[in-house]
């Protein structure tokens, strides 16, 4: 069950740290690429592995987004659909 996968083991998955070396130094330079990159890694929310959801979530709510150093409105539009899709999935057992 992917809830028994600990975030630090997840992060390791080789697709994962390619987009995630993409990323590095771009956020400030051009944000909407960057959440371009994570959309396009996530594939459509509602079809996404519970491992990306978890991941991209994970990436997210780092401390850089946390504290505001990085921000853009796309930033928080993903947030907020992995948020619902977390919810809908808590709901219907399939987290």
């Amino acid at each position: 069950m992917t809830g028994k996968i600990k975030i630090k083991d997840l992060v390791k998955n080789e697709e994962w740290q390619e987009v995630r070396k993409s990323l590095l130094g771009q956020w400030n330079i051009r944000p909407e690429w960057c959440c371009s990159q994570l959309s396009s890694y996530l594939g459509p929310i509602n079809k996404a592995s519970n491992d990306k959801i978890r991941i991209t979530m994970n990436y997210l709510t780092g401390s850089a987004f946390r504290m505001g150093k990085i921000k853009h409105p796309c930033i928080q539009s993903i947030r907020t659909k992995l948020s619902s899709e977390i919810t809908k999935r808590k709901a219907t057992g399939k987290w």
